[in-house]
């Protein structure tokens, strides 16, 4: 399994797309997230991501710089139902307050027969608190964050091994997420910004963390290793260094700075 980052920034980067990522393995594709817009099909060219191969996409929450490209993305898998180039159905999953928003932009703002595929080939399933689904053949279970603002759900994955994967939305880890974070092999975690320019970007009056919080919490849960995405772009060719740096003050394990479209091997 190989995990493609197709954005890695906040709501208003310009330099980086919105923080996304697709998890492949034997071919089929599980997409998390869509970024803010139509930039998701640029991204997922570039990363040779067909969208006949998707097998699933998970929406965390409903931050438009998250939500609109999945509307974007469903889109592109719909041309492809009705052009016949695509023979699988596609399954939406979202908890069910924005399982429900997602019907119904993809039925307002895509119009004549392809709009006729939701509910028939395009499958929204509106996920519980702890749902364990099979995505991608491995055991999956979604759980709530525990946002204090909009509701947000993250996910585990079982890697190989006995690993597991831990997606924490884009909020910092909350007490329901200690559970699964806890020895994850790669905790997923936002990092706005780096702890030194705290004053300059303010992560906490949107609820972010720092690069050095993110890695707080990945040794606190001891996890083997923790990915930094979610971040601020204006050191951006700077950055993989600038925030690894930090993260080592206190976390020891592998510390994963990524740019957009960069891969990494999961197992």
């Amino acid at each position: 399994m190989r995990l493609t980052l197709l954005g890695t920034g906040h709501a208003m980067t310009t330099a980086c797309y919105n923080t996304c990522f697709v998890l492949t393995e034997q071919g089929r594709h599980f997409l998390v997230d869509g970024g803010g817009g139509s930039g998701i099909l640029a991204q997922a060219r570039r990363a040779g991501m067909a969208w006949r191969d998707m097998e699933a996409i998970f929406c965390t929450h409903k931050h438009i710089d998250h939500l609109l490209g999945v509307v974007w993305a469903a889109r592109a898998a719909m041309q492809e139902m009705f052009l016949g180039v695509r023979q699988g159905d596609l399954a939406i999953l979202a908890h069910a307050e924005l399982a429900d928003l997602l019907g119904r932009l993809l039925r307002e703002l895509i119009r004549g027969e392809e709009a006729a595929l939701v509910g028939s080939r395009v499958r929204i399933h509106a996920l519980g608190d702890g749902e364990e689904r099979r995505i991608l053949g491995r055991r999956t279970v979604f759980f709530d964050i525990g946002s204090e603002q909009d509701r947000q759900f993250g996910f585990a994955m079982d890697l190989k091994e006995k690993g597991r994967l831990v997606c924490l939305g884009d909020e910092p880890l909350h007490a329901p997420g200690e559970r699964y974070a806890r020895g994850a092999s790669l905790l997923m975690h936002e990092a706005f910004c780096l702890a030194s320019e705290a004053e300059r970007f303010r992560p906490y009056e949107k609820r972010h963390s720092t690069a050095r919080d993110a890695c707080l919490a990945a040794a606190r849960m001891q996890a083997g290793a923790v990915l930094l995405y979610h971040a601020e772009d204006s050191c951006l060719a700077q950055r993989k260094v600038r925030y690894r740096d930090e993260g080592r003050t206190v976390f020891s394990g592998p510390i994963y700075v990524p740019d957009d479209l960069d891969v990494l091997n999961l197992d």
